[in-house]
């Protein structure tokens, strides 16, 4: 009798731990199974923030490249322009000059004609 009590007793025993331990292992793989199906959900939103994100890169760049050839563009009429300033600036230096030099000319003529010299002989200085 007391072999039998002590059987049954140990296979309540068991039977309870065994129980308890297959509701421990559900509740365990019951959460496991949430956290992937959290981490599914994340791992789709990731995706799609990184495909938004690359589609503005990808427009970004478009963008950068469009700005590079307009720039490009524009420093290549400021080299135009600084170009054309500077033949300006040169016609406008030999303008003065060519001013200067008739100033001067017509200074010696004014006091040559004022001393009786003839007016053929200061035509050397035209230039």
């Amino acid at each position: 009798m007391f072999f039998e009590w002590s059987l049954l007793s140990l296979i309540t025993l068991a039977a309870i731990f065994l129980f308890v331990k297959m509701f421990y292992f559900k509740n365990i793989t019951h959460r496991e199974q949430k956290s992937n199906e959290l981490m599914k959900l994340t791992l789709k939103e990731a995706e799609i923030l990184i495909r938004k994100y690359q589609i503005q890169l990808q427009r970004s760049l478009g963008n950068v490249d469009i700005l590079t050839d307009e720039l490009n563009k524009l420093r290549n009429e400021l080299k135009v322009l600084k170009q054309r300033n500077s033949q300006h600036r040169n016609e406008t230096d030999k303008l003065r000059n060519r001013s200067m030099t008739w100033k001067v000319v017509s200074m010696l003529f004014c006091k040559a004609s004022q001393r009786g010299v003839p007016k053929r002989s200061y035509y050397i200085f035209k230039v």
